[in-house]
């Protein structure tokens, strides 16, 4: 029993308390890292970071946050050196934040920012994972709905690996959408109804690119289920036993590329405008991330018009009378329509998981193989 305690204490999945250390050192650790890889972004930004992302925070803004973390880092390290025993958490902060000072720190110079067809979203990951961990951590530890799931809960290295994964490779995946929108671009609508929906304000384009977006995913969200062959893909997902914040970032690579391309291909052909589809995609990244959170709240009516943490928790929930409900990733009308639309008041599920004991590998590696049958 000693030793299962040693393991759990080390692997930050006891939960934590102020003063031993350890929350300064997970921060301090975090926040290195973080700042070293921005750094590399300054030094590397046509190769590491994404052109349209760029488009959207300015220099000042990265450099500023830049220090900001670095700051933390270093201070947030001293503070875990002095106060935890095991001091590998603190070094790793302060040898990371260090280096990434030597690199150039924030006041490292920018130059011309070169063209390359092919780029990174390091910068996508960095501030994604910042704001993400700033805004959801701080929530699920103060209106969790399981407790008992700590922050650093069961395989979170693997899902964080899959976060790493989807935000790096985001341009990839967004040259092969638009690749499959010109492929099928002679199969556009007519320009009656490319002009009807191009004359509408922004606004109203958001709520139909919303629900004809939610609409086509619904569908194939269904045959993911049904159909054994795309069943193995959206298995990676459901293997997930804890929800929290990052489990949502658990999906397979392929069903990614396929999901994105199901849902925007038809926003491209019927033109909806670039600020539409922008305020589409921010609407997806914070869903994604609240619907899987570890949060209580209630939302009240809210409940029945967007999908909520407890709707969406349920379609995870391995019991089997849920097996096939709450496919609706935005609004719950489309299972409405479609008669699989279910939420039991204000309970939850018990549990999550796979049904009938099945199970996926674990790691994001042999995840990726299981699909094709090469790791059963």
């Amino acid at each position: 029993m000693k030793l299962i305690n040693d393991y759990l204490s080390r692997h930050g999945h006891a939960p934590f308390k102020f003063g031993q250390g350890r929350i300064s050192g997970y921060i301090s650790a975090t926040l290195g890292i973080l700042s070293f890889l921005a750094v590399l972004c300054f030094h590397f930004p046509e190769y590491l970071t994404t052109q349209e992302l760029r488009q959207v925070y300015t220099e000042q803004f990265a450099r500023t946050l830049l220090l900001v973390a670095l700051s933390a880092s270093f201070i947030l390290g001293l503070l875990s050196f002095l106060l935890n025993q095991q001091k590998r958490l603190s070094m790793t902060g302060v040898l990371f934040s260090t280096a990434a000072v030597i690199a150039g720190g924030a006041d490292i110079q920018l130059n011309s920012i070169g063209e390359t067809p092919y780029s990174l979203g390091l910068d996508w990951f960095i501030l994604a994972l910042f704001f993400s961990a700033l805004v959801f951590i701080p929530m699920e530890r103060t209106f969790a709905q399981k407790p008992e799931t700590h922050t650093l809960r069961p395989e979170w290295r693997t899902d964080l690996a899959y976060f790493f994964m989807s935000h790096m490779l985001v341009q990839f995946i967004l040259i092969f959408t638009t690749s499959s929108s010109s492929f099928l671009v002679g199969w556009v609508a007519s320009d009656f109804l490319r002009d009807a929906i191009q004359s509408m304000p922004v606004w109203a384009q958001f709520l139909l690119a919303v629900f004809m977006a939610d609409f086509s995913q619904y569908w194939f969200h269904r045959l993911y289920h049904t159909v054994p062959f795309l069943w193995k893909f959206h298995a990676v997902h459901h293997s997930s036993k804890h929800m929290d914040w990052l489990a949502g970032s658990r999906v397979h690579l392929v069903e990614i590329l396929i999901t994105r391309s199901v849902v925007m291909v038809p926003l491209f052909l019927l033109g909806f405008s670039a600020e539409a589809l922008n305020a589409y995609v921010i609407l997806v990244g914070v869903q994604a991330v609240l619907a899987h959170a570890n949060l209580n709240f209630n939302f009240g009516f809210l409940k029945y018009i967007l999908v909520t943490p407890q709707y969406h928790h349920w379609h995870h929930a391995d019991d089997p009378a849920y097996a096939y409900k709450n496919y609706a990733i935005h609004l719950p009308i489309i299972d409405m329509l479609f008669g699989t639309f279910k939420l039991p008041g204000k309970e939850w599920p018990k549990s999550y998981g796979l049904l009938n004991n099945k199970t996926v590998p674990k790691g994001i590696v042999r995840q990726h193989m299981f699909p094709f049958g090469y790791d059963e």
